[in-house]
């Protein structure tokens, strides 16, 4: 053991030497595997344990179907302004217009820069279908129980706590309520702690779908200035809620939505402790959190819950796909309420579908596919990062996210990226524009980018396109 360890040390320190010292430049392909095993006389282990080394030192890349290159270097670009934000809580209005652009973005014909979708490649399909029919054969009788029984299949709910374990827990299996979809979630969870007609602090720039379901729950949204790197301002929460008022804050710290930033460990211990002692309900959103861009997956504003008082809510969607609608809550001191509305607004969630994700977790295949796919959305979003500072116009700021796989970029002031959308979809473009990301309307100079499909020579000409429009002064 100690001689094979000792040989991929040697091979990936080599390789290292060369790209250190230029005789592997950026972008240039490696030597495949098994030319390597062959030339170096090594195992393919051994010549794979080498290179995975490199991977987790940023060194190389793995592209499907072609094999290891150089690692590009990252882009170096201004990041997006904190910016102040409106004191007043006021009531959302943004649904007609976004379902406009969303649908307007999955045309035929229209390259996927829309909505925050993966690709159907990087998902675990095949695995998944296999699943199902076994599950469906030896469990005929999943297929014939009511919608109100087992509500909560015992088996998700262990791997669920299982997991939990790097989330800063466990988290106790009688807090988790198992639901449609983190959409659901997170209705759930304003429904068991607000009425129409409350405020409920948010992000700003805060992600859409929740802005809707604050919309559609008649909640008003009293925006929160939130830091590219370091999530909402510590210091604004405090003054906003020292007079109560708040029914609850809702935000993603973990790759936020459309920052991609995350919350430092120090602050999400202030901010429970904060929330818990104002009695400001939290809602986190943290389907973003094992899509993590750094080595270690980080905690959840809820490892640091005493008091019951942080609502977690998370699905499968964006890491296994967007088709299992299967989400969760860890609902703390809430979850007799939630698991009541749930109840109530939709039943138990398809069960075989839990079954299928029990399993499939219980494999290991989940750590062994987020591995992959973590690597596959780092370099998507810096190839993203690379095409917009190309062709947008000079001073646009670009973000850097920590997570998740879309990226928030800001044009210069003069820009209105609403009125720029109309130009974009007759030319088969699309994008979110940035006033979509705000109740009160700002951030019309800014637009999100969805990186969850590969890089490909379509989605370069498509960014190269956007910033050709861009750069029409007449229509600024």
């Amino acid at each position: 053991m100690s001689e094979q360890l000792l040989r991929y040390e040697q091979l990936a320190s080599e390789l290292a030497g060369m790209i250190e010292s230029s005789v592997l430049s950026r972008g240039d392909r490696l030597p495949s595997v098994r030319q390597l095993s062959k030339e170096r006389r090594l195992s393919v282990s051994t010549v794979l344990q080498a290179l995975h080394q490199l991977e987790d030192r940023g060194l190389v890349e793995a592209r499907p179907q072609s094999g290891y290159f150089v690692r590009q270097a990252k882009t170096s670009h201004a990041e997006p302004l904190l910016r102040s934000t409106p004191e007043a809580p006021m009531p959302v209005d943004i649904s007609q217009r976004l379902v406009r652009v969303l649908q307007a973005g999955t045309r035929p014909g229209v390259p996927p820069l829309a909505a925050a979708l993966p690709a159907p490649a990087l998902l675990p399909v095949a695995a998944l279908n296999r699943l199902y029919a076994g599950v469906a054969r030896r469990h005929p009788a999943l297929l014939s129980g009511g919608s109100h029984i087992n509500m909560d299949e015992p088996a998700l709910v262990r791997q669920l706590v299982r997991r939990s374990l790097a989330w800063g827990g466990p988290i106790p299996a009688e807090e988790f309520v198992i639901t449609n979809s983190c959409t659901e979630s997170l209705g759930l969870c304003l429904r068991a702690v607000t009425k129409p007609g409350d405020t409920v602090a948010v992000e700003s720039p805060a992600y859409y779908l929740m802005l809707q379901l604050l919309e559609t729950l008649g909640l008003k949204a009293l925006e929160i200035p939130t830091d590219p790197r370091t999530g909402m301002s510590l210091d604004a929460l405090e003054l906003a809620t020292r007079q109560g008022g708040i029914a609850a804050c809702l935000l993603v710290s973990n790759g936020s939505n459309p920052l991609g930033c995350v919350m430092p460990d120090d602050k999400k211990r202030l901010f429970a402790a904060l929330t818990a002692a104002r009695g400001v309900a939290v809602i986190e959103d943290d389907i973003y959190g094992d899509l993590h861009l750094g080595k270690e997956r980080p905690w959840p504003i809820k490892a640091y819950d005493k008091a019951g008082n942080v609502m977690l809510c998370s699905s499968f969607s964006k890491s296994l796909s967007p088709s299992l609608r299967i989400g969760f809550v860890a609902a703390g001191r809430y979850r007799s309420a939630i698991a009541l509305h749930k109840t109530i607004t939709s039943g138990g969630t398809n069960p075989i579908t839990q079954h299928v994700l029990a399993e499939y977790l219980e494999s290991g295949a989940y750590d062994r596919h987020l591995r992959t796919l973590r690597r596959a959305y780092e370099r998507q979003v810096e190839a993203m990062r690379l095409a917009v500072s190309r062709y947008f116009p000079a001073a646009t700021r670009i973000a850097q996210p920590q997570g998740g796989y879309v990226l928030w970029v800001e044009l210069p002031e003069e820009f209105d990226t609403t009125r720029l959308y109309e130009q974009a979809i007759t030319e088969n473009l699309a994008y979110v524009p940035g006033e979509l990301f705000s109740p009160s309307g700002m951030y019309r100079n800014c637009l999100r980018l969805n990186c969850g499909n590969p890089h490909t020579p379509e989605i370069e000409d498509a960014i190269r396109r956007l910033g050709a429009i861009f750069s029409r002064p007449q229509i600024k």
